[in-house]
């Protein structure tokens, strides 16, 4: 259960990354080409703009909302109308756009990314060098850093490779997630099976509804698997009991 879950996360990150086949990592120095992007208002009370980059068969969605500061010039280019141009610089690369809005935040236009030196010989060195130039414009999509990857490191859970960091930015796995999920307690030593329990929406207090049923010695496959049959603490205290206390 755990491999599938987990391979299907990483299959996601592959189709963000979207490089072409057998490039090797060192061309990831070199320009990616170029990515469309498209912005659509905020259509709600409380929504945010949101701002579409895409390239081949990836894109990602990114709310302009503030949370990523890198974003911050984009959406105030982006609230104009007619011809605009803007700047993402993040750790990984920076994207130079230009394009055309009919109204604020609706409109369309280009962009191109230029990955960062530094930033690849600094994952390089952690043994997380990208396998395909198209990594790290996807790591600047999901905000992949140097610091979650060291803070996974310290807890204990480091990337493997591009894809694992990657994947992680994507789905949210951070040292306080994985330090909540340790404290539960649940057995963590792969960073995959951190993925694999964000990916199912395995939380701290759900483990701690386990643990509280009696099921105190199940491992990550066991607490994923509980996870994606839909057994709530409820399900687990009421099993617990109807075989007598027993896993």
């Amino acid at each position: 259960m755990k491999s599938m879950i987990v391979a299907s996360s990483l299959a996601l990150m592959s189709v963000l990354a979207c490089a072409g086949p057998g490039e090797p990592a060192t061309a990831a120095a070199q320009e990616t080409g170029a990515i469309a992007w498209d912005v659509k208002p905020a259509d709600g009370a409380g929504d945010q703009p949101v701002l579409r980059l895409r390239q081949k068969n990836s894109n990602s969605d990114i709310a302009l909302d503030g949370a990523r500061p890198e974003f911050g010039a984009a959406r105030s280019a982006l609230g104009g109308t007619g011809p605009v141009r803007f700047a993402v610089r993040h750790a990984a690369g920076s994207l130079a756009c230009t394009g055309t809005l009919t109204a604020a935040h609706k409109g369309q236009g280009r962009c191109d990314f230029t990955p960062d030196a530094g930033f690849e010989r600094d994952l390089a060195a952690r043994g997380l060098a990208p396998e395909k130039r198209g990594d790290l414009l996807a790591m600047l999509m999901v905000d992949a850093t140097l610091t979650l990857a060291d803070g996974l490191t310290r807890e204990g859970v480091k990337p493997k490779d591009s894809n694992d960091l990657i994947a992680a930015a994507a789905l949210g796995v951070t040292p306080d997630y994985v330090r909540d999920l340790k404290q539960a307690p649940l057995k963590l030593t792969e960073v995959e099976d951190a993925i694999a329990c964000k990916a199912l929406g395995v939380t701290g207090a759900y483990v701690r509804e386990l643990v509280a049923a009696g099921y105190d010695t199940l491992d990550v496959e066991d607490v994923v698997g509980m996870k994606a049959m839909g057994v709530t603490g409820d399900y687990a205290r009421a099993m617990n009991r109807a075989t007598g206390g027993g896993q």
